[in-house]
């Protein structure tokens, strides 16, 4: 009970930090960048660093399935 209260009371003076920059709203590299149409860009980069993270994820876990099955580990 102790740990699940200090927990949370982390959390609430975590998130009183959060609320305090709530007033502006207004990003002046990501206004430039919607308006000169290259957040696009930004977007298509980290989708692909996305995608490059999971295919790395699927084949080392085909590997490591494979390595299982070979070692009969279940």
């Amino acid at each position: 009970m102790k740990r699940i209260s200090l927990i949370l009371l982390t959390l609430l003076a975590i998130s009183g930090n959060l609320f305090a920059q709530a007033g502006d709203t207004s990003v002046a590299m990501a206004d430039k960048l919607r308006e000169d149409g290259k957040i696009w860009v930004v977007v298509a980069v980290v989708a692909v660093i996305f995608a490059g993270i999971a295919i790395n994820m699927l084949r080392i876990d085909s590997k490591l399935k494979k390595i299982e099955k070979e070692l009969n580990i279940k």
